[in-house]
């Protein structure tokens, strides 16, 4: 009976070697620039109990319903695979103390997401997601902030990514005191509409989270939300006053905004301020970066009051952004050298020098067994910049033949002066 063919699981992805170069320009960027804005890394666990998410992201949301990966662990304790990066970070938050830190506190993450979705270009069902978060200050001005992060990570050229063509959606959708007004009125508006309405916008979003029939994907439900309310004519006066002020610091920052009264965001957990990137394509499944204030969220998850604001984005989603605009990254680097050997008599001597050229500080390769025409194909596909030819010629001379790959050119070099002339 042949060996069954095992394949990586639907919605998942082998990142292989030659699209490292992508991954590593978007996450050396991401990092770099959080760090310049002073946010430190963190890393949670995979998986958390299921209550985290529930209480977080809410019990009636497409993400808990219908997405998370969820299982019952060997003590019979229910634990969750992580399917979003915020309430990992808040829950440390509590757990370790960090309110007596210098507020607010500046974080961010790049971990695996697990989410059971459709797969489809930029969305899998393991994906991974760079986010910061600013936990401890209630200012405007910190939503600014977080947003000019995301906003120069997407759009530089020079500290960024430098995508093109991207815009930034904006909205507030209140205060828990805003909220029933503004619920009431957007029921009136939907009850008439609802047999217009997709399935699950009429048996679950309509009598149980009217909020999340902004957020629906399918196209006729979309093209019913252009004159639903908006939330912004329901904030109270200090939601009122943040959404002015927000605003107006991201005007001063030269970052340009689109206001859009449907943008809801899909998490229980905001409140306030909500924004999305979108590409080019204008495609709501494509969203690049999306987040928002979450002011209640650590007292729900049993903390003191504490405000939050952050973003999510979708590493998958960015890498391919990157390769449709054609934006530069830099290649690996390939092999300084490969040790070849002209006969099996100077197989030892080879070995020990590709080890000294690597304790040098160079990338070296040991040539495979086969005849030295062979070899030297070898470190042509490899792309080294040079083989380095260990010969019994040479050898009696204590030496070696030096051989750049791209020119043909060969010198003979004395032996412990090898590493020196491949680092010229």
């Amino acid at each position: 009976m042949a060996a069954p063919l095992y394949r990586a699981p639907r919605g998942t992805q082998d990142i292989l070697p030659d699209e490292q170069p992508w991954w590593r320009f978007v996450l050396s960027r991401a990092e770099a620039l959080a760090a310049r804005f002073g946010y430190r890394r963190i890393d949670t666990p995979v998986f958390e109990q299921a209550g985290l998410f529930v209480r977080s992201v809410g019990a009636g949301t497409d993400i808990v319903e219908k997405e998370t990966y969820t299982f019952a662990d060997r003590g019979g304790e229910e634990m969750t695979l992580r399917p979003e990066g915020t309430a990992p970070v808040c829950r440390a938050y509590i757990e370790h103390g960090m309110h007596t830190w210098p507020q607010p506190v500046r974080l961010y993450y790049i971990c695996p997401i697990f989410r059971y979705e459709r797969p489809q270009a930029g969305r899998y069902r393991q994906h991974h997601q760079f986010g910061v978060e600013a936990i401890g200050d209630p200012s405007p001005a910190v939503d600014a902030e977080v947003i000019e992060v995301g906003w120069l990570f997407l759009t530089d050229p020079g500290q960024g990514l430098g995508l093109e063509g991207l815009r930034l959606y904006v909205n507030s959708i209140g205060c828990p005191q805003d909220r029933p007004a503004y619920v009431a009125r957007l029921r009136a508006h939907y009850e008439p509409l609802l047999p217009r309405l997709c399935p699950d916008c009429q048996g679950r979003r309509f009598p149980k989270a009217p909020l999340r029939l902004l957020d629906c994907k399918e196209e006729g439900c979309r093209v019913l939300t252009g004159d639903a309310p908006r939330s912004v004519d329901f904030l109270c006066p200090p939601c009122r006053e943040h959404w002015e002020a927000l605003l107006g610091f991201l005007k001063a920052l030269g970052i340009p905004f689109t206001e859009d009264h449907r943008l809801v965001r899909g998490l229980d957990y905001y409140t306030r301020t909500v924004f999305e990137v979108q590409p080019p394509e204008e495609r709501a499944q494509a969203v690049l970066m999306g987040g928002g204030r979450y002011d209640g969220l650590l007292q729900e998850l049993g903390g003191r009051p504490t405000p939050g604001v952050g973003f999510g984005a979708g590493v998958e989603r960015l890498v391919l952004q990157v390769k449709r605009q054609a934006i530069p990254v830099p290649p690996d680097r390939p092999p300084d050298a490969v040790v070849a050997y002209a006969d099996a008599a100077s197989f030892p001597q080879a070995f020990l020098l590709a080890s000294r050229l690597r304790r040098a500080g160079l990338t070296a390769l040991l040539a495979p067994q086969r005849s030295l025409k062979g070899q030297l194909r070898w470190a042509a596909a490899v792309k080294a910049r040079y083989a380095v030819i260990v010969g019994e010629e040479e050898g009696r001379r204590g030496g070696v033949a030096v051989k750049e790959m791209e020119t043909g050119a060969q010198r003979e070099v004395a032996l412990e002066g090898v590493a020196a002339a491949l680092s010229s």
